[in-house]
């Protein structure tokens, strides 16, 4: 270490002794990152950048400086480790503008527009179109139109800290600025043409490439220093590299400040690339309970980790709920009990096989957060998320059998259930003309509460009864195990499960509106006018409107699954058809206005998970392509709660970012809420067989245990397995092979028999274990 530098200690400590690191053990020691073989890391034509020991291993540190995206790669006896770059551009380079269509079109339109187009063709939409169909998140911001916050575009951290640390477009973070020794990166306005990714694929270090001019760039990386023992403060590493044609002239280190010499002096290489390996092994630990994930679409499935290490790093020591990060408005602690912070967490993490981390966050939430008599510690509780929150709380046991957790808390679940009920009997009191006769009235929106008279949102939505339904069936099923001495409960809650769901059906049927085109469901009963109509009348009289918060009502409306299917495919056609999505994804709904139109990015996989049931599989890839690509910033995937279609720079919230995560695992492994029917393969798309490259999942927890699944074409062969790694087995398991675009199924075989086939449905009676699947193909 050089003299002078302070930073702190290497922790020590045995690969043996840390191999449980996880959100129980954020401080725990770092581990050197998972080695690969010397035969697959080249280091011939790489820079060698420094030698040092960490561990008590020699490295050297090597990097492909001939191309921007070259990986810098570590080797030592034991083999070697590489951190790859995928930069991608955050400037706006998108030629014809929004696919040639006209914003102010797009934005009035009834219709989605874009959509529409994208889906013209009638197959799985393009991605790179999807991509093109409207300028990246974050590119045009300015100063001025962000004058109440300090415009950061990504952010780092650690799971052990209390805190994150922001960084801006020119790599400066609010403690260090590149520009002391590059003065020409001062300023946001002069690093516009950038690209922007994540070393290692999906690891929280920021690498930026600035372009200055034709001859010369910038090369800069910023990530957290894991080894810092800080309970707030984030310590960061900092390297800049300037390149003039395409070669580096001068490289300079950092670490979280400006240097104060003698006593505080610029990091060595060395220090910077200790402090680098140390940080990927620290994160690679970290996640290493995640499903295994092997996609053609390798974006995407870093996509899918990296969500998952950015939930650690704004939960503070990894577990404590956080909407939000630094000055966006969201850390605020009036937030930390919100629902869908919780319920989105609980979820992604269940459906990823992060159970220690799902336990951590359910505890959490139930200590501090749930009243004893089931109401919770925010500011506004959501009618619908009480009913979520119970449904999960049932899939958490069916994947974890930790029954344990589940005892110590049934107090407060059974109060959570009971909230619900007690707003049932008030509904059941109603006179049978009311229009929300037996339906649960109550807020569907936790920002209800802060205005002058909440009662306008004290209403039957649809939403609120559709969780009931969900949550008291779902927790019925597995109440004996949870409170014996109390399992006569679980009777009621289904009776109740069973009457509610009728009355939403009969009423929500008696509700639709055929006068318009497509048919139009509005958010709750006895409502005259459609949400557009509502709220232009709203934003005219500046008055509070009954149908505010739309978007919410409709998500959790199908999210719950209680509706039949022809009613389901009613209420998707009703919201795309009335200006309910932006390009795919379910809108924030508002006034129609000339130059916006915003994706809801946080509470919108709802209206996905019903898209896939209802098997509009183009329109559920349509939604995931384009929330990746307009519902997350470029490169360093900053997932906003709103985010526009004009590049604006989005508000960030963690709900936002674990949707992705979500709608990866239903497109490979999806159960069916009712039937005991495990999908596999449901929306893989087309794209991904043609490639020729392994689609596979490995750990993927289900009701009935793990799962894995492989697929990989072979010219006209298409192969795959199955394995079903619990103790139970579905009744059916549906395979989905989606054969590309030119291709048809000619003959399936499973484990050698002929298979029965149900257009692309290989339906299989699963005895045994593994399934192998073969198809043969023909060209269409």
């Amino acid at each position: 270490m050089t003299p002078g530098f302070h930073r702190r200690a290497f922790l020590q400590g045995s690969l043996a002794g840390t191999a449980g690191l996880g959100a129980a053990s954020a401080s725990a020691a770092p581990l050197l990152p998972a080695l690969e073989a010397l035969s697959t890391v080249k280091t011939d034509g790489l820079t060698p950048l420094a030698q040092f020991t960490a561990h008590g291993t020699s490295w050297t540190a090597h990097e492909d400086q001939t191309r921007r995206d070259g990986p810098i790669v570590f080797t030592c006896d034991k083999g070697a480790f590489s951190l790859s770059k995928r930069p991608e551009a955050v400037f706006d380079d998108i030629t014809p503008a929004y696919l040639g269509l006209a914003l102010k079109d797009i934005c009035q339109a009834d219709a989605d527009l874009l959509a529409d187009k994208l889906l013209a063709h009638g197959d799985d939409p393009d991605p790179d179109e999807v991509r093109r169909a409207a300028p990246p998140a974050g590119w045009n911001f300015t100063r001025e139109s962000l004058w109440w916050r300090m415009p950061w575009t990504t952010f780092v951290g650690t799971t052990q800290q209390g805190d994150t640390m922001p960084v801006f477009p020119n790599g400066r973070t609010r403690t260090f600025r590149p520009e002391h020794v590059f003065p020409e990166l001062s300023g946001d306005d002069k690093v516009s043409r950038r690209w922007e990714g994540l070393l290692g694929g999906w690891l929280p270090a920021v690498h930026k490439i600035i372009e200055i001019s034709p001859t010369r760039h910038y090369d800069l990386l910023v990530f957290a220093d894991v080894t810092a023992t800080d309970k707030l403060v984030v310590q960061t590493w900092h390297r800049t590299i300037q390149y003039d044609h395409g070669k580096p002239v001068k490289t300079a280190f950092g670490h979280s400040y400006a240097p104060f010499p003698p006593r505080r002096v610029e990091p060595t290489a060395e220090a910077f690339y200790e402090g680098l390996l140390t940080f990927a092994g620290d994160w690679q630990a970290r996640l290493k309970d995640q499903a295994k994930l092997s996609i053609p679409d390798t974006a995407l499935s870093d996509m899918v980790s990296h969500a998952f290490a950015k939930e650690l790093m704004v939960r503070p020591q990894g577990v404590y709920p956080k909407y939000g990060v630094v000055d966006r408005d969201y850390f605020g602690s009036e937030y930390d009990g919100f629902q869908d912070t919780f319920t989105s967490s609980l979820y992604a993490n269940l459906e990823w096989g992060r159970f220690d981390q799902a336990r951590a966050v359910l505890i959490n939430y139930f200590e501090d957060f749930v009243f004893a008599d089931g109401q919770i510690n925010m500011r506004g509780p959501e009618v619908a998320q009480f009913g979520l929150t119970l449904s999960l709380l049932a899939r958490y046991l069916r994947y974890t059998g930790d029954t344990a957790t589940l005892k110590r808390f049934a107090g407060k679940i059974e109060n959570t259930a009971a909230i619900l009920t007690e707003l049932h009997d008030v509904a059941l009191k109603k006179p049978v003309g009311d229009a929300g006769f037996g339906l649960l009235d109550g807020w569907s929106e936790s920002d209800a509460c802060l205005h002058p008279d909440p009662s306008v949102w004290w209403k039957p939505y649809w939403n609120n009864s559709a969780f009931a339904v969900r949550g008291w069936r779902d927790i019925a099923a597995v109440w004996a195990i949870i409170a014996t001495e109390r399992a006569g409960l679980a009777a009621d809650w289904k009776r109740r499960a069973d009457t509610l769901q009728a009355q939403l059906v009969k009423t929500l049927r008696a509700n639709i509106r055929h006068d318009l085109t497509p048919p139009y469901v509005a958010i709750l009963p006895g409502a005259t006018r459609t949400h557009r109509q509502a709220m232009i009348e709203s934003a005219r009289t500046q008055t509070g409107n009954e149908q505010g918060w739309a978007h919410r009502a409709y998500a959790e409306l199908l999210h719950a699954d209680v509706l039949p299917d022809d009613l389901a495919q009613t209420v998707i056609d009703a919201v795309r058809g009335h200006g309910g999505t932006a390009i795919g994804v379910l809108a924030n709904f508002g006034p129609p206005s000339d130059d916006s139109r915003d994706q809801l990015g946080f509470i919108s996989y709802g209206y996905a998970q019903q898209l896939l049931r209802s098997d509009r599989i183009e329109e559920y890839l349509l939604f995931l392509h384009s929330h990746r690509y307009h519902s997350h910033t470029p490169g360093t995937w900053v997932a906003g709660e709103v985010t526009g279609i004009t590049g604006g720079l989005p508000l960030f919230c963690i709900p936002a970012q674990l949707t992705i995560p979500k709608l990866v695992r239903w497109a490979l492994v999806f159960e069916a809420s009712d039937a005991d029917t495990l999908w596999l393969g449901r929306a893989v798309p087309r794209q991904w067989l043609a490639s020729e490259q392994p689609i596979a999942i490995t750990g993927a927890p289900t009701r009935w245990g793990p799962v894995d699944l492989h697929l990989q074409r072979q010219g006209l062969m298409l192969n795959g397995e199955v394995r079903l790694g619990g103790a139970t087995r579905p009744s059916e398991v549906r395979l989905r092979l989606r054969a590309p675009k030119e291709m048809r199924l000619a003959s399936v075989t499973v484990n050698g028999k002929k298979a029965v086939v149900e257009g692309e449905d290989v339906v299989i009676r699963p005895q045994n274990t593994p399934l192998r699947v073969q198809a043969r193909l023909r060209k269409a």
